[in-house]
């Protein structure tokens, strides 16, 4: 006859492993956990922030250069969604937990939001260089962070990311001059 109760103990056990595994991550002290997160889940906010922003623009586009801005913006934006999986995913892999919901977003997110009825074709490159270079800050603190953990992966990806941001940040600021 089988033992439930030692199945069940190890089936607990077994969990109970898995769960420590999950919250001690190789070579991270809680400490670093906690900062790496801290910084990462800030910039997966202003990711989701300023993605949404430069979308709103690229929607609301108008004027003689409509097609050129239009396009750079969907370029842009579809840059910048493309950076947030592999952030919430970098903080997971070093033990953090990251952001839940729009809420969560919103309590983090240092990317202003811009629900104006009509913003004038330049003024709105104006805006997206300025949120783009208050990014390339943002990342270039996180690296500062990631880089004395020791966290190299995650590093790593910072400085293509800024690389991306200041090359947005430059577009933008060509295109207004």
């Amino acid at each position: 006859m089988p033992n439930h109760n030692r199945e069940k103990s190890t089936h607990m056990h077994d969990k109970e492993t898995q769960a420590a595994r999950l919250q001690v991550p190789d070579g991270f002290s809680p400490e670093d956990v906690r900062n790496i997160s801290s910084v990462m889940n800030a910039l997966l906010a202003d990711t989701f922030a300023l993605y949404l922003k430069t979308k709103n623009f690229h929607w609301h586009m108008s004027g003689q250069h409509f097609r050129d801005y239009h396009l750079l913006l969907d370029e842009h934006a579809t840059q910048i969604f493309a950076i947030a999986d592999p952030i919430a995913e970098r903080v997971r892999k070093v033990g953090g937990t990251t952001i839940r919901s729009v809420g969560h977003i919103s309590r983090l997110q240092r990317v202003h939001d811009n629900d104006e009825e009509f913003v004038g074709p330049i003024e709105m490159l104006k805006e997206l260089h300025k949120d783009n270079k208050n990014l390339v800050v943002s990342l270039r603190a996180a690296h500062e962070v990631t880089s004395n953990a020791n966290d190299y992966a995650t590093t790593s990806l910072l400085e293509v990311w800024i690389d991306e941001a200041e090359r947005r940040a430059w577009f933008l600021f060509e295109a207004t001059r």
